[in-house]
């Protein structure tokens, strides 16, 4: 059985634990909001090649939607 205190401390973290969820639950829904509503150009934007379709191979450019992102095998990964 839990102690008065314990129940305490549980419910004060549960607390925290749910006020952070919601936190970060609004961060993303405000990143969502403002990816939609300018139509994800901002995404692309820090990208200093002047041809547009080349831009996402540019080392400049953060964000690549094009790039296909795939880890390296592990040594002995797939011998018998």
């Amino acid at each position: 059985l839990l102690s008065l205190l314990q129940k305490w401390a549980l419910l004060a973290l549960s607390a925290c634990s749910s006020l952070c969820c919601l936190c970060c639950l609004l961060g993303l829904l405000v990143a969502i909001g403002l990816t939609l509503g300018n139509q994800g150009r901002v995404l692309l934007a820090p990208c200093s090649v002047a041809n547009v379709a080349l831009a996402p191979v540019s080392r400049e450019c953060p964000f690549d939607p094009t790039r296909v992102y795939v880890s390296a095998p592990r040594a002995g990964a797939g011998t018998g």
